[in-house]
């Protein structure tokens, strides 16, 4: 089976090795961009950053994630595959990664996938995106694009606004005790529930964030409620992930995400943004997201993201809102 990229295979996997230590694997990757990345470079000289003198992961700097609306971040020379490109809004300026590798991309997204939840083989994925695969060149329908052809379930596929035939089709899903993932654009979820209210035993229902101003602003208990009580489902899934970045989080429930091995996710004080804090620390307090991607070997692993989050002292993550003054984006609009 081909995907939108046309390719049949996908074999080139994530170079770097994720049992191993992932703060060794971290500094390697500083070493690597601070010299071979320009923007990068510029950024830790305008610091007065000597990279020597960074000895560990807690002590790297983290580049804003606005960079990849202003600036080309590669590191090293090579000419992309592909770029991603942001959602946005009307008039907002899109964030652009570019892809060395787009296999790769969807080798770790394949990774990621099977850490949380096993062999795509074993689901039917139902693609609600209707917005991503109006504008294209979104990372999240590529990565739905390769889990469906892992699937390889003749029924798998894509929506737009079809509502009635995605009734139809998770109808005989359902008849069929086939388990589904329907993974949706969550004011697309909520339209089709409210449109289609159902009572899915074998479905996961997992919600990707983006309301993009289309309904009242729901808190996302607000959202899981509704979701769980229009389709029957006990729990609402969720994937967190970004055009900046190539790895992702997934939540089986309740909000709480937990990283990939490729990934890694810390918190920054609000008061200082180069006080950096690890999963076991400050459980519960407020701080903005930065967020290690060690699948971003080709463009910048260290990014400082514009959400706010916290650690639930387990190990998971939930996030929170977005800080003030930053553009309001698809991947998340929703608070707690």
């Amino acid at each position: 089976m081909k995907n939108l990229f046309g390719q049949a295979q996908f074999t080139e996997h994530l170079t770097l090795g994720v049992n191993e230590d992932f703060s060794a694997l971290s500094m390697a990757v500083f070493s690597r961009q601070a010299i071979h990345n320009p923007v990068y470079a510029a950024y830790l000289g305008h610091l007065k950053v000597d990279k020597a003198k960074v000895k560990t992961m807690r002590e790297i700097p983290f580049l804003p994630i606005s960079f990849f609306k202003s600036h080309e971040l590669k590191s090293g020379e090579f000419t992309e595959t592909y770029i991603f490109e942001s959602s946005g809004t009307t008039g907002s300026v899109n964030s652009r990664h570019y892809i060395k590798h787009i296999s790769s991309y969807l080798s770790n997204a394949e990774n990621n996938f099977r850490e949380a939840y096993g062999d795509p083989s074993a689901y039917c994925f139902l693609a609600l995106l209707p917005s991503y695969l109006e504008r294209g060149n979104s990372s999240l329908v590529a990565m739905a694009d390769h889990l469906i052809n892992l699937s390889r379930h003749p029924l798998g596929g894509f929506f737009l606004y079809d509502f009635k035939k995605l009734h139809a089709m998770l109808s005989q899903l359902e008849s069929q005790c086939q388990a589904v993932v329907l993974l949706g654009v969550t004011y697309a979820l909520l339209d089709f529930a409210e449109e289609y209210p159902m009572n899915l035993q074998h479905t996961i229902v997992m919600e990707t964030g983006g309301m993009k101003g289309r309904k009242k602003e729901l808190t996302r208990g607000e959202l899981h409620a509704f979701l769980k009580t229009n389709l029957g489902v006990e729990t609402i899934h969720a994937e967190y992930g970004m055009t900046e970045l190539q790895s992702q989080a997934y939540s089986k429930g309740e909000g709480i995400f937990r990283p990939s091995s490729t990934m890694k996710v810390l918190l920054r004080s609000p008061d200082d943004p180069f006080e950096v804090w690890e999963a076991h620390e400050n459980p519960g307090k407020t701080g903005a997201i930065n967020i290690i991607d060690l699948a971003n070997e080709d463009s910048i692993a260290f990014i400082a993201t514009d959400d706010l989050g916290r650690f639930t002292g387990d190990g998971g993550f939930e996030i929170l809102g977005r800080i003030d003054n930053a553009d309001i984006r698809g991947c998340s609009l929703l608070s707690l």
